[in-house]
């Protein structure tokens, strides 16, 4: 029987290369100390680590005596832009909460590539592996990345559900099918019958929870879905007055909206309710499947809240039960979110409630 092959170390890394295992080190932590390293020798360490298939011994990493006691957190996309704080910064507060609680210190990854994107594998080398483990979000991902840190079993949490092929991962999402369907439900005991519901683009895995919401909705309060439609806005300026005045010409009393980051959808919405001359909510009730525009002077729209600080939170504790049961199966969970009443809701107009 053929020896099993000895995984490579930076040690062997270093020697093909003619540095320090130091040097290799540094380089392979992608932390800003690499900088230290020139561009020339960081390339060469790189590519031999890639040629000798060099990863972290993910199990040894995870042993008490081993861990460095600092989780990461990595964001594909800007956590600190101006129009979308409101969107992350609460996730951002409960995944620090949580980790000083339980002892840990807390790392931001936040890095770009050269061409402006943000990777998690830089050279082929993953840049996380300075941490214990890490606690993932945002919406433009590379799902590549996370199949192949599903792949060399590194521990991760992703804020929101995701999906890879043939991976299961571990997340702590809102639960959009639910907050959805009983957004149906409201509408219906207040007698709607004629929903439109407005969708974003793109087959988002939220996107895809809140129609599954939305139908699941429909089914059970006993409304047809050839009744209702689904509109989906690649761009929200197809949200014209025009385009409203034809669906309530159909019997359509009620919007659900999904928002999207920069709240545009919402935005649209209400510009084409004043080219229609149509009040909300007398002549259309209007739904948000997420949480308001950001502005001082925003509606009191009648809307679901996802529990973003409590997301963060679990996703940390998530975290932390990987790195203690080494059994290989993903951690899921799916909070509920707060259903807020507000007042872009009425009853239909006389003569549409059927």
């Amino acid at each position: 029987m053929a020896a099993q092959r000895r995984r490579p170390t930076q040690v062997d890394i270093a020697r093909r290369v003619g540095v320090s295992q130091g040097t290799v080190s540094l380089v392979i932590s992608g932390g800003a100390a690499s900088d230290q390293v020139a561009e020339k020798t960081r390339r060469a360490v790189l590519q031999a680590a890639a040629e000798l298939g060099y990863t972290v011994n993910a199990a040894a990493r995870r042993l008490k005596g081993g861990r460095t006691r600092m989780l990461g957190l990595y964001t594909f996309e800007p956590v600190f832009p101006v129009d979308q704080r409101d969107f992350y910064f609460p996730f951002l507060l409960g995944v620090e909460e949580a980790t000083a609680r339980y002892g840990y210190d807390l790392l931001l990854f936040s890095s770009a590539t050269d061409g402006g994107t943000r990777r998690i594998y830089a050279g082929g080398v993953n840049r996380l592996k300075v941490a214990d483990g890490c606690v993932l979000l945002g919406r433009h991902l590379h799902r590549d990345d996370l199949a192949a840190l599903v792949h060399e079993d590194f521990p991760f949490v992703f804020i929101g559900r995701r999906e890879v092929p043939d991976a299961e991962l571990s997340y702590v999402a809102a639960d959009y099918v639910g907050a959805t369907r009983d957004m149906v439900r409201t509408l219906a005991d207040r007698g709607h019958r004629h929903l439109a519901y407005l969708k974003l683009s793109g087959d988002q895995e939220p996107t895809r929870d809140r129609e599954a919401g939305f139908r699941q909705g429909l089914g059970d309060v006993g409304i047809p879905e050839e009744s209702s439609m689904v509109h989906t806005v690649d761009d929200s300026g197809v949200i014209t007055g025009d385009l409203l005045r034809g669906w309530l010409s159909t019997g359509v009393t009620a919007l659900l909206v999904e928002p999207s980051e920069d709240d545009s959808t919402i935005v649209a919405v209400e510009r084409a309710a004043a080219e229609a001359a149509v009040r909300i909510p007398e002549d259309c009730s209007v739904v948000l499947l997420g949480d308001p525009p950001l502005g001082e002077r925003a509606r009191d729209w009648t809307r679901f809240s996802l529990p973003r600080e409590q997301m963060g939170r679990e996703a940390v504790r998530l975290l932390l039960d990987l790195l203690d049961n080494d059994d290989g199966e993903p951690r899921q969970l799916n909070l509920a979110c707060t259903p807020i009443l507000g007042v872009s809701i009425a009853e239909p107009p006389a003569g549409l409630t059927s």
